[in-house]
């Protein structure tokens, strides 16, 4: 089975939350092809707040001139990327750490002039996974990508992990996070979500900012063929093998889960 999974930056940023999942990696990586494709924002904000420039978001994204990509670079790609990679091959299985960049994994383009260098992908190649895959080694992606012409942006990574498991063809995606999964209008834990549902959460507002990225870059890849994304908080203990071995746990979207009706109200 191909698992993709993605790593929220808060999780990456404690040394035991990226130590525990980087061994569940493993595990799973024992019985399936495993792919892990992480964020960083935390670590960039306090990046650029160190070198005092402020960082502005324009729904939810962050507005990216040519300073905030070489940080995107030196940050997700470069010191956060070298932490997950080291967890992982601390926990005893080869990682390679690479970016949408690199191969050409993804290709993208500007999403909107307002954002800057942000990008939307357009498309994934999976084989570059594949090919480290077979030589025995776990990609590690990092939320960056670039276009044809050579220009690199700076990409949400929900939307990279997204475009990644559309493009290298996961029968699989959960998101790991830093709560337990999607909340309704009362906070409560919502386990199973329709698109429709989700479209509901998005409109009312009740998904905002981080989550709504989540959401639509799980529609995206529901809407691609995938039969369903996860979206759990990633410390829980063993997280990712209790998924894989079928426990409920966040919450599970389908594009046709009938079980989930949920709205805003």
């Amino acid at each position: 089975m191909k698992i993709l999974i993605k790593i929220g930056g808060t999780l990456v940023d404690n040394e035991a939350s990226r130590q525990s999942i980087a061994a569940q990696l493993c595990e799973i990586g024992r019985r399936h092809h495993v792919v892990a494709v992480h964020g960083g924002g935390k670590q960039l904000t306090g990046f650029l707040e160190a070198r005092g420039i402020a960082s502005r978001f324009v729904r939810g994204l962050r507005v990216s001139d040519e300073g905030v990509v070489d940080a995107v670079t030196k940050v997700i790609a470069g010191s956060v990327n070298k932490h997950v990679v080291s967890a992982i091959i601390r926990a005893g299985t080869p990682a390679v750490g690479l970016s949408g960049v690199d191969g050409s994994l993804t290709l993208t383009a500007q999403l909107d002039p307002v954002l800057g260098w942000v990008g939307k992908p357009l498309t994934s190649d999976g084989r570059i996974l594949d090919v480290l895959l077979a030589a025995g080694y776990l990609p590690v992606v990092a939320c960056l990508a670039g276009d044809r012409e050579g220009n690199i942006y700076n990409v949400n990574a929900d939307q990279m992990a997204a475009s990644c498991a559309i493009g290298w063809r996961a029968e699989r995606l959960i998101f790991l996070t830093d709560v337990e999964g999607v909340k309704d209008a009362h906070g409560h834990l919502v386990p199973q979500l329709t698109c429709a549902g989700l479209r509901d959460l998005i409109h009312s507002g009740v998904a905002h900012g981080g989550m709504q990225a989540k959401l639509e870059a799980a529609a995206a890849a529901l809407a691609a063929g995938l039969p369903e994304a996860i979206i759990a908080g990633g410390h829980q203990a063993d997280i990712c093998l209790r998924l894989l071995e079928g426990e409920p746990a966040g919450t599970c979207i389908s594009a046709g889960n009938a079980a989930a009706e949920v709205s805003g109200s």
